[in-house]
C-alpha cells in the first residue's frame, strides 16, 4: 500500500512536471521525435511542383484531372524508459539520490510523452530485469509507473545494461523512442558495446547520465570507509591525502571521457544530469539541438 507521504510526494512532482512539460517542454518534444511513418491524409487536385510519384491514377482516370495523394506523418510514438535501479543509483550528497533525480527525469519525460498522445513504458533493471511496464497512455498509467519508480525493491545490486537492452529489443519490434536512464558507472565492454550499437538501429536512442557532484570531487572529510554499491566491497580510504582525491578525480574523470567517448563513436545523442541542478534545462538544450538538426536534415 502506498503510503500518504509518497502520493504527496508524487502528486508534488506532477505538478512540478506538468508544469515544466507546459511551459517549455511540450513542444520542443514534439518537434524533436520523428512518428513511426507517413499516413495517407486525402486526395488532391494536382499543382505545380506536386512529386509525379504520388499522383493517384485511379483518381485521375476517374475524374479525368490529375490529383495526388496527401501523406501526413502519424505523430503517435511508444516511448520507452529504461530505468537503472541498481545500489549505485542509492548514493547522493544534495537533497536527492541519482535514483531519485532519475525517477523525476522519468516523470517528466512521461509526462511529456502522454501530453503528445504517446505510450509510454518502462523497463526498470540491475543486474535483472527487476520490472516491466507495458506502454499506454494517460495520467492514470503515468502516475502508476512513477509510484513503481519509488517503490520498486530491486533484488539485484549491480547493473547488467547488455541484459535491459536485450529484454527491449524482444518486446519491442518497432521503433521506440528509448531513453536510458542510468549513471553508467559500469558503460560495459564489448557486451554492452555491442547491445548499444544494435539498440540504436532499431530505436531511436538516448542515454541520460545521471552524477553527483561527490563523485566528481572529493572533500578533504578524514578517513572514511567507502562501499562499492554494486559488490559491497568496503574500503577505508584517507580523503586527506591530496594524492588520493587527485588520483580518484583523475579516474572518475576518465570513466567520464570513455563514456562520452562510446556515445560520440556509436553516434549517439546523450544528456548529462547532475545532482542538485536543473535538470529541465539540459533536457531543453537536448530537444532543442535534436529539432534543429531534423530541420536541417
Amino acid at each position: 500500500m502506498i503510503s500518504k507521504e509518497l502520493i504527496s510526494r508524487i502528486r508534488r512532482i506532477e505538478i512540478t512536471t506538468r508544469r515544466a512539460v507546459n511551459d517549455t517542454l511540450a513542444g520542443q518534444y514534439s518537434s524533436t521525435f520523428k512518428g513511426r511513418g507517413m499516413a495517407f491524409s486525402e486526395v488532391r487536385p494536382y499543382e505545380p511542383g506536386d512529386e509525379i510519384r504520388t499522383i493517384d491514377w485511379n483518381v485521375t482516370a476517374r475524374l479525368q484531372e490529375p490529383h495526388v495523394k496527401v501523406f501526413t506523418e502519424e505523430r503517435e510514438l511508444t516511448v520507452m524508459l529504461l530505468v537503472d535501479l541498481s545500489r549505485s543509483q542509492d548514493f547522493g550528497t544534495v537533497e536527492k539520490t541519482k535514483g531519485e533525480v532519475a525517477a523525476e527525469v522519468a516523470a517528466l519525460l512521461s509526462f511529456s510523452a502522454i501530453t503528445n498522445n504517446d505510450r509510454v513504458g518502462a523497463i526498470l533493471f540491475t543486474d535483472r530485469i527487476e520490472r516491466f511496464i507495458p506502454p499506454k497512455k494517460g495520467r492514470k498509467h503515468v502516475l502508476a509507473l512513477i509510484s513503481e519508480l519509488f517503490t520498486a525493491k530491486p533484488e539485484g545490486r549491480g547493473t547488467d545494461l547488455e541484459g535491459a537492452l536485450g529484454f527491449l529489443g524482444k518486446l519491442q519490434r518497432r521503433r521506440t523512442v528509448t531513453f536510458v536512464l542510468s549513471d553508467f558507472q559500469v558503460p560495459g565492454g564489448p557486451g554492452a558495446e555491442r547491445a548499444l550499437r544494435v539498440a540504436s538501429r532499431r530505436h531511436d536512442l538516448v542515454p541520460i547520465a545521471i552524477t553527483d557532484p561527490f563523485e566528481l570531487a572529493l572533500k578533504p572529510l578524514g578517513i572514511v570507509l567507502m562501499e562499492d554499491p554494486e559488490d559491497g566491497r568496503i574500503l577505508p580510504v584517507d580523503l586527506r591525502d591530496a594524492k588520493v582525491r587527485k588520483r580518484y578525480r583523475e579516474v572518475m574523470e576518465k570513466q567520464a571521457e570513455l563514456r562520452a567517448r562510446l556515445f560520440r563513436r556509436l553516434d549517439l545523442d546523450h544528456v548529462e544530469i547532475h545532482c542538485g541542478e536543473d535538470y529541465v534545462g539540459p533536457l531543453l538544450r537536448f530537444f532543442h539541438a535534436r529539432a534543429k538538426r531534423r530541420s536541417l536534415a
